[in-house]
């Protein structure tokens, strides 16, 4: 007899339906599976007959074909346990063909028959719903992830045996989620209010902030820029129910969703520098997101930046400017977002002490040369903003006034990032200044005519090139915004050069 029901397979941070086709015949018994599928996958074999027998259900002794449909695409992973086991069952005669119809399912089994979580399952949701199929059946672990995606009804199972006599009874009882909000910040986030003197810093990130601008931050040793680096998700403005949706959906194909289903705060990723480049950007046989993907809409901070692989830091370049990264293979490319802020912290030289004002500095001229080309000039154009970090001043540390409290500027990064949704309203994929064509801004609508001449005299003077030019004419656009100001007046130009000026250069 032949049975056929609903599975999905992830393809990159989306998924596509997959027919699981199950043929149980007379014959010498055997297990045959087709439809490209990887080793998790043909394992399920032994998978689903220890838990097919330990439920106490008779394991088909016939020839079973099992054909996982379009060929074309490699099926990754166990979610297809409890499809297989299901079809086998149904094609056996033990569970009525309709009860599973326009049904999606998945789900690893363990060998008691157990259904463990899987990944991916929120793409999953949203593609069984997109195909206007009736429910989808997951482990109950998934189940607050599933019900994410609205107008779609969620089954959620703990067994195979649960399963069973739910599909044989038409009994599945719909998963009812509990009411998810989208937090305005982390409440475990650092606080800025921790942060002792270094007001040019703090305005540089404030700036960042407000305008999705990439940040350096360059200073010696215990200056710091870690410290500074950490507090900044703390003043983004909240995620959208919709950003927080394209976050779950990544942090879910990568495994790492927590247990309420929804990723509610910015994410902040500090990989070490010892990462390889396709743990950075993603990759692999079967591509999966790598940590700029998981730093969507958040922020990605790399710490001892020169101490990175220079070809490592180099495939940032694309992800900088087109918000995503393409993982090409020889059957597909797959697209990751990836419109993350970039904190990059380094020390001056390579002993840290070039600029400290009371340690001396060790290294030699070719020292530092070599240490400052680790990363390439190209990228250094795709930073909007370089900050000196100097040393804090122990009267500094020792004194009893408080700081400016992380609210109090996110507050401001918010009114700017208004005005900002108010200007790109009518633009679609355009939301902050970092992500606008520099051309708007260079009108006389937008740009007086004062602002014009002075970004024109500092661009000559430092020789940028035309990409520097436009990053610090964004900035000076979010400084306007911070003010208040319809206009990019010569102040505000005056304060976003200020932010390339520290740009340490390679030297010649």
């Amino acid at each position: 007899m032949l049975a056929r029901l609903r599975s999905a397979a992830v393809v990159g941070v989306d998924a596509q339906i997959v027919v699981v086709e199950v043929d149980v015949a007379h014959g010498i018994p055997s297990f045959t599976m087709v439809g490209l599928p990887d080793a998790s996958v043909r394992e399920s074999r032994d998978r689903v007959k220890s838990a097919i027998k330990n439920t106490g259900l008779t394991y088909p002794s016939a020839r079973i074909t099992v054909n996982l449909a379009p060929a074309d695409i490699r099926k990754v992973g166990s979610a297809f346990d409890l499809p297989i086991a299901l079809g086998i069952l149904c094609a056996a005669g033990a569970l009525p063909p309709a009860a599973i119809d326009e049904v999606v399912v998945v789900g690893e089994l363990s060998l008691d028959g157990g259904i463990h979580s899987t990944r991916g399952v929120l793409p999953l949701a949203v593609t069984t719903r997109r195909e206007g199929l009736r429910a989808l059946l997951v482990p109950s672990r998934n189940a607050p992830e599933a019900a994410l995606v609205d107008q779609l009804d969620v089954w959620p199972i703990d067994h195979l045996r649960e399963a069973l006599d739910a599909a044989s009874t038409g009994g599945f009882a719909s998963y009812r989620p509990r009411p998810l909000a989208v937090g305005p910040a982390d409440p475990a986030s650092p606080d800025f209010s921790d942060v002792r003197g270094q007001v040019f810093p703090r305005r540089a990130l404030e700036i960042a902030a407000a305008g999705s601008h990439h940040v350096l931050l360059s200073g010696p040793p215990g200056s710091g820029k870690t410290l500074l680096a950490r507090r900044l998700p703390g003043i983004l403005p909240p995620l959208t129910f919709d950003e927080a949706l394209e976050v779950t959906a990544i942090h879910s194909v990568a495994g790492l969703l927590p247990r309420e289903g929804l990723v509610s705060h910015r994410p902040f990723r500090a990989p070490h520098h010892t990462i390889s480049d396709v743990a950075l950007v993603g990759g692999g046989a079967q591509p999966r997101p790598g940590e700029i993907s998981l730093a969507h809409h958040g922020v990605l901070f790399l710490d001892e930046t020169p101490e990175f692989d220079r070809r490592v830091l180099d495939v940032l370049r694309q992800p900088l400017e087109e918000g995503q990264v393409r993982i090409a293979r020889a059957s597909r490319t797959v697209a990751f977002p990836a419109r993350f802020q970039l904190v990059a912290a380094m020390n001056p030289c390579p002993c840290g002490f070039l600029t400290d004002p009371v340690k001396p500095c060790t290294c030699s001229a070719q020292q530092v040369h070599r240490y400052r080309h680790r990363m390439s000039g190209p990228l250094r154009d795709r930073i909007d903003l370089s900050v000196e970090v100097p040393p804090v001043p122990i009267e500094h540390l020792t004194s009893e006034g408080a700081a400016e409290a992380s609210a109090v500027i996110a507050a401001r990064v918010v009114a700017a990032r208004d005005r900002q949704r108010a200007r790109y309203t009518t633009t679609a994929g355009i939301r902050t200044n970092g992500e606008a064509p520099a051309s708007w801004f260079r009108t006389p609508a937008h740009l007086a005519a004062d602002a014009r001449r002075l970004l024109e005299q500092a661009a000559v003077r430092q020789s940028w090139s035309a990409r520097v030019f436009d990053r610090v004419l964004k900035v000076a656009r979010t400084v306007a915004d911070l003010s208040g100001h319809d206009r990019i007046e010569a102040e505000h130009v005056a304060e976003a050069v200020q932010f390339r000026t520290g740009d340490l250069r390679p030297a010649a």
